[in-house]
């Protein structure tokens, strides 16, 4: 018998403990949701935009880099099935961070065991601070001027590689123009917001993500003459496992030298500070659900978070390293799961439900060769499309990361010298900066008028 038939209202969706873990399996411990399993299945086409930066920064074949994809994919599994209620994803801000450090390394096995060596650091620190319970309190002691900073920066370097010189922009422009143009309307506009409160149609597509924004550039591409027509091809993927291990991971080219674990240690703390704001994104989402479904007991826990993504990334840098990372949270469909949470148990019984069924959607979609050679001609556009918004959201973010004019000249410095140094210039640069600027209250900085919400705060 189901076990989730059998939750009282209040009540967690049941389980079974393993340690600080709580595991949770399809059919038996939640509802299967249908709707969400099968929107996952089309949204399979945003994981397979990683592609492109596999096969431009590691010269890996579109084979390899698709088995390194689907790794990726099962991996995702991970989180709601130990206790995770999200839908997990990339560390889409911290991207051209990794790919401005891989890129000081000469094409090839230097490339590949500079990957390596940044993701398996960036998942024991991550495994660390979970564990310990440490996670917090390491980034509430970051100066608020370098946070702000890094975040900034990051954003920015996402928006220059879309439009550097021979960049994504310059091959499709056409259709990133048109496609950004209406994604940015549909998740931005306030115009759209009060669409969707009105119509049934809107509210629909609002809740579709950037899914409609990927069709239409399967459309326009071709039209612009920027892309070919899909040729659609049937049966299953065919990855290439073999390839893979033999020659991007530890087991085809060795442990990386020492030097580059050292070497990789400002990228691996610049890409934590990012990543950690979407662990406080994915509990501000969640704490609104609560609001409205009280008959389930959502237990979010951020130290158990960082033992999933950090044990995915140390995974994932011996088994295929990753250029997009594993993150915490896919934030677009994360808020479109919840938003379908709130419309009551009917809709969906559990959190872990949605979250669940939809990742395996996306897993079963990763091995359906129509739908993956359906996309293959304007995954570079999707992989635009993803950095565009993330550089929107993180230049947003960042700024209100600072809480005086102090701060944001000392972000504006760190974000310039990252975009065109490097994190280790940047962090460099950001302490002696705020050093100079606020000495003994080097960890405290200022507060002034420059921003509502200290005021509000009381701050």
């Amino acid at each position: 018998m189901s076990a989730w038939k059998n939750r009282s209202d209040g009540q967690e969706a049941p389980y079974y403990k393993l340690g600080p873990f709580k595991v949770r399996l399809p059919f038996l411990h939640y509802r299967f949701e249908w709707p969400d399993y099968l929107q996952g299945l089309l949204m399979c086409a945003v994981d397979l935009a990683a592609i492109p930066l596999m096969v431009e920064l590691l010269g890996m074949p579109f084979e390899a880099a698709i088995a390194i994809v689907m790794i990726n994919g099962f991996l995702y599994l991970l989180h709601h099935i130990l206790g995770d209620p999200v839908v997990p994803g990339w560390i889409t801000p911290a991207i051209p961070l990794v790919m401005a450090y891989v890129q000081t390394y000469d094409m090839g096995v230097d490339r590949v065991h500079a990957l390596i060596s940044f993701q398996m650091m960036l998942g024991f620190l991550s495994l660390v601070l979970g564990r310990t319970h440490l996670a917090s309190k390491v980034v509430h002691m970051i100066p608020a001027a370098i946070k702000s900073g890094v975040i900034l920066g990051a954003g920015v370097a996402a928006i220059a590689i879309v439009f550097k010189e021979g960049g994504r922009f310059d091959q499709y422009p056409i259709t990133i123009s048109v496609a950004v143009g209406i994604a940015f309307y549909l998740i931005f506009s306030r115009h759209f917001s009060q669409l969707r409160q009105r119509g049934k149609l809107w509210s629909t597509l609002g809740k579709l993500g950037v899914f409609p924004i990927i069709v239409l550039a399967i459309i326009i591409g071709p039209l612009a003459h920027e892309a070919p027509w899909p040729d659609i091809s049937w049966g299953f993927t065919k990855p290439d496992f073999v390839l893979m291990f033999s020659e991007y991971t530890i087991f085809g080219v060795g442990i990386p030298p020492f030097m580059m674990f050292l070497s990789a240690i400002p990228t691996v703390l610049a890409a934590y500070i990012v990543l950690f704001g979407d662990i406080l994104q994915s509990k501000a989402i969640l704490a609104e659900a609560d609001v409205i479904r009280a008959d389930e007991k959502i237990d979010y826990d951020p130290n158990r978070a960082h033992m999933i993504f950090g044990g995915r990334n140390f995974l994932m840098s011996i088994f295929g390293p990753d250029i997009v990372m594993c993150g915490p949270l896919w934030a677009a469909m994360h808020v479109v799961v919840v938003e379908r949470y709130k419309q009551g148990k009917e809709s969906m019984n559990s959190i872990f439900g949605g979250s669940g069924s939809f990742r395996w959607g996306t897993n079963t979609g990763l091995l359906l060769l129509p739908i993956v050679s359906l996309v293959k001609p304007i995954l570079g556009v999707a992989l635009a499309l993803t950095l565009l918004i993330q550089g929107f959201v993180s230049v947003r973010i960042g700024i209100m990361e600072a809480r005086s004019q102090r701060d944001l000249g000392i972000a504006g410095v760190i974000a310039a010298i990252l975009v065109i140094k490097g994190a280790a210039w940047a962090f460099a640069a950001g302490i002696i900066l705020t050093a100079l600027i606020y000495g003994k209250n080097f960890f405290v900085g200022e507060t002034d008028q420059t921003f509502v919400k200290d005021l509000e705060r009381g701050d």
